[in-house]
């Protein structure tokens, strides 16, 4: 039994769930109104029988114990295990050595940041120095900072000298090379070790679990240079993949559904002093896709850019939306998933000014925030010339086509390419024509090459390679899926289902050795979809974690549609970048047999003997029945999923004509429906599939 099995056998997910929300008994299930949206009509359905949980209201979501977990605490994988197994007695599978030092090397270095942090915030609150009463009144008559803001905050003040925090620190039995690691601390060419931040207002930033990093420290004279002086890159800090405020913000912008992206720090503790807890701060001149991933769409599924209104915070602004149409648009579909706006601030510099002196108006210009599509043709035609030559005017549309058609939806396209006709005075036809060449061109441009180490392994000849069988073939453990059709879909490749999941590990496995095969996936069931756009959003969209009961497949899956839309590394590198130890075991668990049978073993799992061999195995493989195979398997993962939808729906329209509710009855009625549709074509499909595979 696994980890996550051992836990859910030992916790029930009526008692965990009844925690947070009143369930009501009805049936053999329980039922509430969603914690997770505003609903008047119950659409959230525990099923004690199967320990799931499912809403069918707005938010179209369900899972495990694990899921709720995370989607409640906010928590990750790892979070989740680790508390879960806290409360059920459950001890969580160690970590191999070298992950251990490295973890504990991690957390000494954020002792050591929340140690400085607690000095810098004391020495603020309680200092009586002439330096520490001028800090003060800086921060509460120029800023307008309350005491209780600086408190939340945890904004504190470097005092002047070059050794206070390592006096600090080394007495305290921290080492010196620990102090520069973290970046409190700098050694200089002649080996003199000094205090990083001297006389400097100090603003801690901590991670989205609320842990100190790094810090950002502004100067405090005019003649200290740079006005903000951030920590250095470490092994816990990268300002690319970190957002300021993140850890006070995350509650309040999964429940408003929008995220408000500024520009600085005080930008965002001036916000959350006047209300609006929704705000975050980039770190950076620009946003950076992992930074868009970290909050989209795990908490926000709007987000407003709200950065300076001067040239150097429009360009920053410009670069964030390249950014976000680049992630966005990854996935085949080219859907933008996510609504961004632009907010224009009215006559202030940036949010700062605008909240200190009316914070009343920042609610209207959230609101009132443009969409990506009128801010940048604004912003671009701003800088013609009214007699601009046609070449400029081609010009200024090339550039920012890509933007404007970032979304597959044709209305909004439409608009987009009408509004750019009409203020450069281009036919719609020909922004049309220029924006397919450009979209061809992108398809054609070369995939990078997968990176290697330069000691390479030995060739394999991979012709005298027998194919190994995607399962282990322990007939003693086969169990029988319900509607799972057993046969022998290749020549020396059989698939041989031992286990409920298997149906997951099968697809798992299949996409994580030919990432590509995703979009051949979700181009199928949007072919089914047709142009319905209710089952293109919902029956029928794209393969996602819901798709998946077990909680390790869902991480699994999420992980890699996170890996399969960037493109700045390859997949596997990004996968290991982003998965913790536990679910890099299970990755692990899923791909060694096939890898070790290629390899002969696995020096290091994700290392790059692994990437070289994983790269030429797909050139290997029989391309046209391993897809249509794949695709049989996709299809089929789907239709348990629409059946046990159906089921639970079907609960809740009796439960909702004992109890009188007829309208309720009708919806639901109405969302069985549209399942049952959706079935009958994947029913047909999956026909067609095996069909071929025989």
């Amino acid at each position: 039994m696994s980890t996550t099995d051992e836990i859910k056998a030992r916790l029930d997910i009526v008692n965990y769930i009844q925690q947070y929300v009143p369930l009501k008994k009805a049936g053999r299930n329980f039922k509430a109104c969603c914690p997770f949206h505003a609903e008047n009509t119950p659409s959230f359905v525990v099923n004690p029988d199967t320990q799931s949980w499912r809403c069918f209201g707005a938010c179209a979501e369900g899972g495990d114990i694990f899921s709720f977990a995370m989607k409640h605490q906010g928590w990750s994988f790892k979070e989740a295990l680790e508390q879960l197994g806290n409360q059920a007695g459950v001890e969580v599978k160690k970590i191999s050595p070298e992950q251990k030092q490295r973890s504990d090397s991690q957390d000494k270095l954020r002792g050591l940041l929340q140690t400085a942090a607690d000095f810098y915030h004391t020495h603020l609150m309680s200092g009586d120095t002439p330096d520490v009463h001028e800090t003060m009144r800086y921060v509460k008559d120029k800023r307008g900072l309350t005491d209780e803001t600086i408190k939340q905050f945890g904004i504190g003040y470097a005092p002047q000298g070059w050794q206070n925090m390592i006096e600090v620190l080394t007495d305290l039995g921290y080492k010196e090379d620990d102090i520069i690691e973290s970046g409190m601390a700098v050694k200089n060419d002649n080996g003199r070790v000094y205090d990083r931040f001297r006389n400097r207002l100090m603003i801690p930033i901590r991670d989205d679990r609320g842990r100190v990093i790094a810090f950002g420290a502004r100067a405090l004279s005019p003649d200290d240079n740079p006005k903000y002086l951030n920590s250095p890159q470490t092994p816990i800090f990268d300002k690319s993949r970190t957002l300021f405020g993140l850890d006070l913000a995350k509650r309040s912008i999964r429940d408003s559904e929008t995220a408000v992206i500024v520009e600085g720090y005080m930008d965002v503790i001036q916000a959350f002093q006047a209300g609006f807890t929704n705000v975050i701060a980039q770190m950076g001149t620009a946003m950076t896709d992992t930074q868009l991933k970290s909050i989209a769409p795990r908490y926000a599924k709007k987000i407003v850019m709200a950065l300076d209104s001067d040239a150097a915070g429009q360009n920053a602004t410009r670069r964030s939306l390249e950014t976000a149409r680049q992630t966005l648009v990854a996935d085949y579909t080219g859907q933008l998933s996510i609504d961004i706006r632009v907010l224009q601030i009215p006559d202030a510099k940036d949010p700062d000014d605008l909240l200190r002196e009316d914070p009343t108006l920042w609610q209207t210009a959230v609101d009132t925030a443009l969409p990506v599509a009128d801010f940048v043709i604004n912003m671009e035609v701003a800088n013609l010339p009214d007699n601009a030559s046609l070449q400029e005017r081609e010009a200024v549309a090339r550039r920012i086509l890509p933007i404007l058609i970032a979304s597959e939806n044709n209305l909004y396209k439409q608009d987009n390419i009408q509004k750019l006709a009409l203020k450069l005075r281009i036919a719609e036809r020909d922004l049309m024509a220029w924006s397919q060449d450009q979209r061809q061109q992108e398809t054609l441009r070369p995939a990078p090459s997968p990176r290697v180490d330069n000691n390479e392994a030995p060739p394999i000849d991979y012709d005298l390679l027998e194919p190994p069988p995607l399962f282990d073939d322990e007939l003693d453990e086969f169990h029988t899926l319900p509607d799972f059709d057993v046969s022998v879909q290749q020549p020396n490749i059989k698939i041989v289902p031992k286990r409920e999941d298997s149906l997951e590990q099968y697809c798992l496995r299949a996409l994580f050795l030919n990432p590509a095969s995703y979009y051949a996936v979700n181009r199928k069931f949007n072919e089914l979809a047709g142009e319905n756009e209710q089952l293109q959003n919902g029956a029928l969209g794209d393969l996602r974690d819901r798709d998946f009961s077990q909680v390790e497949h869902q991480a699994l899956i999420h992980c890699f549609i996170d890996a399969v839309s960037q493109h700045e590394v390859e997949v596997l590198e990004y996968v290991e970048q982003n998965l913790d130890a536990i679910l890099i075991g299970h990755l692990e668990a899923l791909l060694c047999d096939e890898l070790e049978h290629l390899q002969g073993r696995v020096h290091s799992k994700f290392g790059g003997d692994f990437v070289q061999i994983w790269t030429k195995h797909q050139q290997s493989k029989t391309i046209d029945n391993h897809h249509v195979e794949l695709l049989e398997k996709s299809l089929k993962l789907r239709e348990q999923r629409l059946r046990r939808e159906i089921d639970d729906l079907g609960f809740l329209q009796r439960d909702a004509q004992d109890q009188g509710d007829f309208n309720a009855s009708i919806e639901y009625g109405g969302q069985i429906n549209t399942l049952k549709i959706a079935l009958n074509s994947l029913n047909a499909e999956i026909s067609t599939l095996s069909t071929q595979l025989l």
